[in-house]
This record gives structure tokens, sequence and C-alpha cells, in this order.
């Protein structure tokens, strides 16, 4: 992973570990993702790179389990 998209994510875990799991909503193409409590956001312009987290049920925890190509994402 470049070294920009790595700093785009340590930024996306700080926003995470803040504000919860809808704290990036500004960021770009954010959303949930249907049917489950997941999110994901684009880390870079081009959509090139994303990352998805999903809350765990029950538990105040986010666990961010895809950060990579936006060919490979699993949404």
């Amino acid at each position: 992973m470049p070294a920009a998209v790595q700093v785009s994510f340590s930024l996306l875990v700080q926003v995470l570990k803040t504000h919860g799991p809808t704290g990036p909503y500004q960021w770009m193409n954010y959303g949930k993702l249907k049917g489950k409590q997941a999110y994901h956001c684009h880390l870079t312009k081009n959509h090139k790179w994303v990352a998805c987290w999903c809350i765990e049920k029950g538990a105040l925890q986010i666990e961010v389990y895809y950060v990579g190509s936006h060919q490979g994402a699993p949404y």
C-alpha cells in the first residue's frame, strides 16, 4: 500500500476511534453497506483504495476488515 494511502488509513482509524463508525460520513463515497452493520469509504480520490469496517454485535468495538484495492472490495 502506498505511503499516502497509509496516511489516509491512519486518519480514518483516528476518526473511527473518536467519532464511531459513522464518523467519517464526509469522506469520499462513505456509505453503509446494505443489509449489514458495515460501512465503507474511499481512501483516495481515484477510488482505487477503500476501507470497510463493521460494528461487532452487542459491543462497542469497530473492526476494520478490509483495506485494499477497489476491485477486490467485499461489497
